[in-house]
């Protein structure tokens, strides 16, 4: 097993080189983690939101980048080099409109040696970059942004996010 690289880095090895982490001697433990995507869109665009979900020549546009979001939660293995292929137990993917902007939030679950970070992440960065796909006809002027960890459990250290 590689020790870790002194900046402590842990996708590096003690030659510098990169390295998939090694978690087979951790434990199996439960491990949940909260992702968040802003999307900043005009009035025009978030005045169709206003009684929900809004229906495009591609489908429903929140439904749709629901399932976008959860599909490449479950793919985040293939698309993060290094980052461990895991197979989740849950992928749960929230959207509200809120007054300027779309809020989505993707939290992830797992008994595992790792943890759901980037999975979470990934998630909430695919359904705003849905959003964003089937909302350019209306304008190109949107914005993703602040995707951000908001908690994760399990592992080693609990991370909570305080607005």
């Amino acid at each position: 097993m590689a020790e870790s690289n002194p900046q402590g880095l842990s996708h590096i090895d003690k030659n510098n080189d990169p390295a998939m982490v090694d978690v087979s001697d951790k434990s199996i433990t439960k491990r949940s983690a909260t992702a968040r995507s802003k999307v900043q869109v005009s009035d025009e665009i978030l005045a169709l939101f206003k009684d929900g979900d809004i229906q495009s020549k591609k489908g429903p546009v929140f439904q749709t980048a629901i399932i976008a979001g959860t599909m490449a939660a479950k793919k985040t293995g293939e698309l993060i080099p290094l980052c461990h292929p895991i197979g989740l137990d849950a992928c749960d993917i929230d959207i509200q409109v809120q007054e300027k902007e779309i809020i989505i939030k993707c939290t992830c679950r797992i008994a595992s040696r790792t943890g759901v970070e980037m999975e979470a992440l990934t998630g909430a960065s695919v359904a705003a970059l849905t959003i964003y796909d089937m909302c350019k006809a209306l304008s190109h002027n949107i914005v993703i942004s602040e995707t951000r960890l908001l908690e994760k459990t399990g592992g080693k250290k609990d991370f909570f996010h305080h607005d």
